[in-house]
């Protein structure tokens, strides 16, 4: 067997191979993407001066309405752009896909021109779904106003659908910017309405691949904000929720469904669970596995039934919740659940802060059922003055009780009252936290410091991140050092990094000199 040697003072003759070969594929691409693009065209269309016998190709022969949009069949690399400031009544229902071009995507794209107001289209509540995008593929939304309210409220109705209905992989769809507002769906879980709602369903394995839902604004949509449901046994990847904006929501605030490691982050929720009767959280998943849920705002969720700023709910495994911040939920900070015919596994809670959650003397933290090996540690929560509640209630659920929790490490400043009902939950450890102020009896084995924690201005927050400097720490005395936990994340709250091999401070917050 010959061995090739290459002299590591000297050049490798091999590099200029290897560089024309890069060459070569880059070049291919390029040629690639620029032949898509000198195929594809630009579309206008002007609510006021548009004229639909018009080709659209230029501001001044814009299209003017959304029957001649509809008509189209759009082209990889193709835009759609309305103009800002017009407005349009009924469905948006565009036709044709995007493609992937040397393994990049060649989208087509919905836009805006001109300077003024987002374009508006209005459902009126004579459609069912404003935009709907129903198996097609490789497209991005931009910068568009949607509403859809009618004289009364109907079933399944949306401000944006999108669905995989026997499509199989249905691959980049991309929200972005958009102002979803004034939705009245049916307020009944099984048949709720949404502001953004994508669907997989039909056989084929439907799923979808890199759908993206970011800094869009939703105000006002019912029952739902932003939600995923899931048909089929094939789950969704590349599924990102970010940065989004959901004020004064009926129901649920965001919900992925059906979903392999989706990524909901850094969104805010203000007013959930406003209009609906029935059980509603802020931001949970269900049927997903490493669901990453992070950087969080949630507040003002309403009622009891549920009412929770976040939920870890059933057929789920291994989902993580870290750096959110949860206050003034008058059903609590958290539920983690299933039914004993179910499942909730391996689900981690940590680096959180919570402030206030459980208004109505609810709960703090909720086990609803058989969820097991639950972590929760490092988080601080604050109990207001006006608040007597369970810090930890269990409850069964079809026979099943949450079994094998760990409590560790966590910071709990009790200005009001707080107790402890475990029912028949199994294996509820709770070890090294910090537990300062008034409670009733304590579970058996429960270990906990009970002094003063050295926090800035506990109870202080307020709307947004920016106002959490009350939750830092002034000192690190000894007996606010935690227990080592491997894979912590390396991190707390504010950013500041955390040990991995070393005792941590107490509580969602790392001392910093």
């Amino acid at each position: 067997m010959s061995t090739t040697r290459i002299d590591p003072t000297g050049p490798d003759r091999r590099l200029p191979r290897l560089r024309t070969a890069a060459i070569r594929t880059v070049f291919s691409a390029l040629l690639a993407a620029l032949s898509v693009s000198g195929h594809a065209a630009t579309f206008h269309v002007d609510s006021a001066a548009g004229d639909d016998s018009a080709p659209g190709t230029s501001p001044a022969q814009a299209w003017r309405s959304l029957e001649r949009v509809n008509a189209q069949v759009f082209q990889p690399g193709d835009q759609l752009r309305f103009k800002s400031g017009g407005r349009w009544t009924g469905q948006l229902r565009p036709q044709g896909s995007g493609k992937l071009v040397e393994s990049r995507p060649v989208p087509i794209v919905v836009d805006r021109y001109g300077e003024g107001p987002l374009p508006r289209i209005d459902g009126e509540g004579r459609v069912l779904d404003t935009l709907l995008l129903r198996n097609v593929e490789f497209w991005e939304v931009r910068d568009l106003e949607i509403t859809n309210q009618g004289t009364n409220r109907a079933p399944w109705r949306t401000g944006v659908r999108i669905v995989s209905d026997g499509f199989g992989e249905l691959r980049h769809i991309h929200l972005r910017g958009l102002f979803v507002h004034d939705v009245n769906g049916d307020l009944r879980k099984e048949q709720e309405g949404c502001g953004i709602f994508f669907e997989s369903r039909g056989g084929n394995r439907s799923h979808f691949a890199d759908l993206r839902i970011e800094d869009c604004h939703l105000l006002r949509t019912d029952r739902n904000g932003i939600c995923q449901r899931g048909g089929g046994r094939t789950r969704s990847t590349g599924v990102v929720i970010r940065g989004n904006l959901l004020e004064d929501i009926g129901g649920d605030g965001i919900k992925p469904w059906g979903s392999d490691a989706p990524l909901v982050e850094r969104n805010t929720v203000r007013g959930g669970r406003m209009r609906c009767e029935d059980y509603a959280a802020g931001i949970w998943p269900f049927d997903c596995d490493d669901a990453l849920i992070q950087f969080n705002e949630v507040s003002g969720m309403k009622g009891t039934k549920d009412g929770q700023g976040f939920d870890s709910d059933y057929r789920c495994r291994r989902s993580v919740f870290q750096y959110n911040y949860s206050h003034d939920n008058e059903g609590g900070f958290f539920l983690i659940c299933a039914p004993g015919n179910s499942f909730n596994e391996d689900t981690i809670i940590r680096y959180n802060i919570s402030q206030n959650d459980g208004v109505n003397s609810a709960r703090v933290f909720h086990f609803g059922g058989g969820a097991s090996r639950t972590r929760i540690y490092h988080n601080t929560i604050f109990i207001g003055t006006n608040q007597d509640l369970p810090l930890v209630l269990a409850t069964e659920w079809n026979g099943g009780w949450a079994d094998d929790t760990r409590f560790e490490n966590n910071l709990i400043y009790v200005a009001g009252r707080v107790s402890f009902q475990l029912g028949a939950a199994r294996g509820m450890v709770f070890t090294n936290n910090l537990l300062f102020g008034a409670h009733g009896a304590l579970p058996d084995g429960l270990n906990a410091t009970t002094n003063r924690p050295p926090l800035a201005r506990p109870g202080s927050g307020g709307a947004g991140f920016e106002s959490m400097a009350g939750y830092r720490l002034t000192e690190r005395p000894p007996w606010m050092l935690g227990h080592p936990i491997p894979a912590n994340g390396g991190r707390d709250f504010f950013g500041t990094a955390t040990p991995t091999n070393a005792p941590a401070s107490i509580g969602a917050v790392e001392f910093k000199p």
